[in-house]
């Protein structure tokens, strides 16, 4: 028989280091979740990604005991790591900050696929082009995807 879920949380936390102070303290201890172990499971899963913001999904059911689902980076984080810089644009429509190649697109897309509502590497690249263009980015050249 299936377990009853209790809460769904949803947490960005740093990759291979996560411990029980803010925010992960306060967000599990209100549902009730065991923090240690989850901070165990997490650092023990994200070795590999050390250093990366990941986004958790964890399900919390009554018996106390939980699920998660680590997903990959967000797009905004991977860009400004390709581009070197810290924040995207405070004017997107004026002020460009830098540029992204139609090869760093297409990485982050094969990066990010599982994550992403799209069928195909060249689908996903525009997508993520898409979000550089709304940061202040312009994408270097033309698209090597025709329409």
């Amino acid at each position: 028989m299936a377990k009853e879920v209790s809460k769904k949380v949803k947490m960005r936390v740093v990759g291979g280091s996560a411990n029980p102070g803010p925010p992960i303290g306060p967000a599990l201890g209100a549902a009730g979740v065991n923090i240690m172990e989850f901070c165990q499971q997490f650092n023990a899963r994200t070795q590999e990604q050390q250093g990366d913001i990941l986004r958790v999904y964890m399900t919390v059911y009554t018996d106390k005991s939980f699920d998660f689902e680590v997903k990959s980076s967000p797009a905004v984080h991977q860009i400004l790591n390709a581009i070197k810089k810290k924040k995207g644009s405070s004017e997107p429509n004026r002020n460009k900050v830098g540029t992204l190649t139609w090869d760093q697109a297409k990485e982050i897309a094969e990066h990010k696929m599982k994550d992403l509502n799209a069928f195909s590497i060249e689908s996903a690249a525009k997508m993520v082009a898409g979000t550089a263009r709304s940061m202040g980015i312009k994408m270097s050249g033309e698209s090597p995807f025709k329409k």
